[in-house]
C-alpha cells in the first residue's frame, strides 16, 4: 500500500495524524537501552576472552565475538521488535476500520502485551525469535569486526590512551552500522513479515521466503532498506561514540585504565 518512504509518510499523516509516526516509540524507549547495553558489552566480553595472550584477535574470532553478542541480545530484541511492529501496524488497521465505519478500540503497548501473554503465554512475546536471531547474529558478525577495523585506522586521542577520537568512533559506528543494516535487510523483511502477519499466513522462515519470492520477486527482500539504514546507521554511530567516550564509567565513578 506504500510506494516509497515519502508516500508512507504522507498516508500515515493523513490517516493517523502526526503522532501516528511515533507509534511503538514507548517500546523503543524502554527496551533499546538494555538491548544496546547487552550488545556492546557482550561483544567486548567475548572479544576479551577470544583474544590471544598478546591481545591479538583474528577476523574469524572477532566475527564469532560479534555473533555471540547478537545471540545474547535477542532476549530483549525479539519482544521489542514484535511489540513495536504490531503497535505500528495497529494504526494502519485502525484507520482502515474507521474508514469502513467500524468502532475501534484504542491499543496501547501495555494492552497489547497483556493480550499476547493472555493468548499465548510469555513465549507469545517471542514470536519470530528464529528470524530475529538470524538477523541479529548476522548483523553483529558483520558490524563489530568492520567497526573495529575502521575505528583502528583513525586518529588517536592526545592523552596517550591509544583510543580513537570521539568523532572517528562516531564515523566508524555510522559506516559499519549502515553497511551491516543494508546487508541484512532481506533478513529483516522476513522477520518483520513473520511478526506482523497472522499465525496462518507464513509457516516459518522458509515458507515466508518462498511466498515472498514467488509473489513479489527478489526486490521485495529489500523493501524498507533505505529507511532502515537511515535509522540504524546513526543509531549505532551515536551509541558507539558514547560507549567509547566512557560516559557510563563517568556516571558510575569508575576510573578508566589507559591501554598500554
Amino acid at each position: 500500500m506504500y510506494s516509497s518512504i515519502a508516500d508512507c509518510f504522507r498516508k500515515t499523516i493523513a490517516s493517523e495524524g502526526f503522532f501516528g509516526m511515533y507509534r511503538g516509540s514507548t517500546v523503543n524507549i524502554l527496551l533499546v537501552t538494555p538491548e544496546k547495553a547487552i550488545k556492546l558489552t557482550a561483544n567486548d566480553y567475548f572479544r576479551f576472552h577470544l583474544a590471544t595472550n598478546e591481545g591479538g584477535l583474528s577476523l574469524p574470532r572477532a566475527a564469532l565475538a560479534g555473533g555471540l553478542a547478537g545471540l545474547f541480545q535477542i532476549v530483549v530484541t525479539t519482544p521489542m521488535e514484535l511489540l513495536k511492529i504490531q503497535m505500528q501496524d495497529s494504526g494502519r488497521v485502525a484507520a482502515d476500520a474507521r474508514a469502513a465505519g467500524k468502532e475501534v478500540e484504542k491499543i496501547t503497548t501495555l494492552s497489547l502485551t497483556k493480550q499476547l501473554v493472555r493468548e499465548r503465554g510469555i513465549f507469545g512475546l517471542y514470536k519470530g525469535v528464529g528470524a530475529t536471531g538470524v538477523r541479529d547474529v548476522t548483523f553483529s558478525v558483520i558490524y563489530f569486526p568492520l567497526m573495529a577495523i575502521i575505528n583502528n585506522q583513525g586518529p588517536r586521542k592526545a592523552d596517550g590512551s591509544g583510543e580513537a577520537v570521539f568523532y572517528w568512533s562516531l564515523l566508524a559506528g555510522l559506516t559499519a552500522g549502515t553497511t551491516s543494516a543494508f546487508s541484512v535487510t532481506p533478513l529483516d523483511v522476513i522477520k518483520t513479515r513473520l511478526q506482523a502477519s497472522g499465525d496462518k499466513k507464513y509457516d516459518g522462515i522458509v515458507d515466508c521466503v518462498r511466498k515472498t519470492l514467488n509473489n513479489e520477486g527478489v526486490r521485495a527482500f529489500f523493501k524498507g532498506g533505505l529507511c532502515r539504514i537511515m535509522v540504524v546507521g546513526p543509531l549505532f554511530g551515536i551509541a558507539q561514540m558514547f560507549y567509547f567516550l566512557g560516559v557510563g564509567e563517568t556516571i558510575l565513578g569508575i576510573e578508566r585504565k589507559k591501554s598500554v
